[in-house]
Order: structure tokens, then C-alpha cells, then sequence
């Protein structure tokens, strides 16, 4: 009934930039908080930035002035704007959002298939 659909990862140098996009469709009500979370293979998954449905936002340190969270509340898409990218930001890269899928209903977490940004030295 809801998916989230990640889409922008790949293969970068040390230095370069990617624009993560993701896209909620499928029938709800409305989107609450959105973020994205990453995760290295024999890591736990972290935070990276979050962002509320009225623009505000909160970042991991490890990212601060590197990343951008923004979101477009009409296409129901949320983007991950990396910069100066990192051999250790390699990880798959998670969409979440908070959404209800009725009027007043329970605020239900919801996670995306998650795309794969690997930085070489």
C-alpha cells in the first residue's frame, strides 16, 4: 500500500557528490518526518539527517556541511544533497518516514529497499 523508493546511489572518487532521491507513493494521508539513515556491512545503521514536514532539520555531525536534506512536499520526495564525499560514507543509503495512512490515524515507520553509494579512495 506505501513504498518508499530510493534512487541516486553509485560509484563516486574520494571528493565527488551525489544527489539521493526518494520518492513515497501508494495510499496514505500524509507524511510526517523523513530522513535518511545509512548502514556499512558489520555496522549498525545510523542516522544521517532528518527532516520535519515543515522544513526543519537535524544532521549527524559526521555530515554537517558536507550533506543537505531537503524535501518537496508536493512530489512527496525527500533528497539527500552529499558533497565532499568519503571513503568511510560508503554504506547503503535508507529512506524513512513517519506517515498516516488515515486522517488521525497512528503515525506508521516506514522504510525504503535502500541504494547502495560506495566512495573510492
Amino acid at each position: 500500500q506505501v513504498q518508499l523508493v530510493e534512487s541516486g546511489g553509485g560509484l563516486v572518487q574520494a571528493g565527488g557528490s551525489l544527489r539521493l532521491s526518494c520518492a513515497a507513493s501508494g495510499i496514505f494521508f500524509s507524511i510526517n518526518d523523513m530522513g535518511w539513515y545509512r548502514q556499512a556491512p558489520g555496522k549498525q545503521r545510523e542516522l544521517v539527517a532528518r527532516i520535519s514536514s515543515g522544513g526543519d532539520t537535524n544532521y549527524a555531525d559526521f555530515v554537517k556541511g558536507r550533506f543537505t536534506i531537503s524535501r518537496d512536499n508536493a512530489k512527496n520526495t525527500v533528497y539527500l544533497q552529499t558533497n565532499s564525499l568519503k571513503p568511510e560514507d560508503t554504506a547503503v543509503y535508507y529512506c524513512n518516514a513517519d506517515m498516516n495512512l488515515r486522517l488521525w490515524g497512528p503515525r506508521n515507520n516506514y522504510w525504503g529497499q535502500g541504494t547502495q553509494v560506495t566512495v573510492s579512495s
